[in-house]
């Protein structure tokens, strides 16, 4: 009881913090739709990575799911220093673009930082990420839930009662340091464990906090196999791609699972989740072998 008074007072104080600058009953969704059109992934995608050069982005990493989809995770000078201020704010220190062919289309589509800086309880709202992000790829509309969720609503969201908040942290392994942490996961990454591939790595600046984004190739927990079953409006969710683990002090961490697909995919029923209930411990299993977890 004393951490959910306590975490909805961090949220009150948060929100409060964001009043005239997003609006707290603006409606956000999860995921932007830049634009759509012929065209091949391969082509898209360096035309993509370029435009986002040009307005301060770095791509970090690149993920092809499976056929049809891909990944482009890019972060930027601003997404780095406001992560830092907030607690598990490397969760925000990046976004993700995704091409998702349709027909003889090609979908370009990016996750919301307006969104995502309230889910994650950032300290800022990300407003300049989301207009450079526009700027360099555009806006047709914003989709993944239709009605939206509001900043209230967002800063301390749950699927439903009995279901992880953002402060539900799964702690996956612990090491003497971050630098030990830090060699673990790359390791692990690198040796493949547990049919995984390392996406991309972000560290913060002047904190001993890093993020990684993992791709899941194996088991229930899959990539390939979970969103053909949740995936299934338009435009597709494909930027949901990939997941993440925080290293911070030593310390390795990921969002619960319950939590992560829910907020990717808030309008879902739970008919829906239910076929894919034993995903988000097989999640859990596949990185805490690549934490090092005992």
């Amino acid at each position: 009881m004393k951490k959910r008074v306590s975490a909805f007072l961090v949220s009150v104080v948060g929100l409060l913090m964001f009043l005239g600058m997003a609006g707290a009953d603006e409606m956000l969704k999860p995921y932007v739709l830049a634009s759509s059109g012929p065209g091949t992934i391969e082509k898209k995608a360096e035309e993509v990575k370029s435009a986002l050069v040009q307005q301060g982005f770095q791509t970090v990493g690149e993920y092809t799911p499976y056929k049809g989809a891909h990944v482009i995770v890019v972060t930027s000078d601003v997404l780095r220093k406001n992560a830092a201020k907030s607690d598990f704010g490397a969760y925000g220190a990046i976004s993700r673009i995704s091409l998702t062919e349709k027909g003889g289309d090609i979908d370009i589509a990016y996750t919301n930082p307006l969104y995502y800086s309230q889910a994650y309880q950032m300290k800022d709202s990300l407003a300049d990420v989301a207009a450079s992000l526009e700027k360099a790829l555009g806006k047709k509309s914003a989709f993944g839930s239709k009605k939206g969720l509001n900043a209230t609503k967002l800063r301390a969201y749950h699927y439903m009662v009995m279901m992880p908040y953002f402060e539900d942290q799964v702690l996956l392994a612990s090491h003497n340091s971050q630098e030990e942490a830090l060699k673990a996961v790359e390791a692990n990454l690198a040796a493949r464990k547990g049919g995984s591939s390392k996406v991309f790595r972000v560290d913060l600046p002047d904190k001993k906090e890093s993020v990684f984004g993992v791709g899941i190739t194996e088991g229930e927990g899959a990539d390939k196999t979970i969103m053909p079953i949740i995936d299934i409006s338009e435009p597709k969710h494909t930027s949901h791609l990939p997941y993440e683990m925080v290293v911070s002090n030593g310390k390795v961490y990921m969002l619960h699972g319950k939590f992560r697909i829910a907020l990717d995919f808030p309008d879902l029923t739970m008919g829906t989740f239910m076929k894919i209930s034993r995903a988000p411990s097989a999640i859990e299993e596949k990185l805490k072998i690549i934490a090092g977890g005992k």
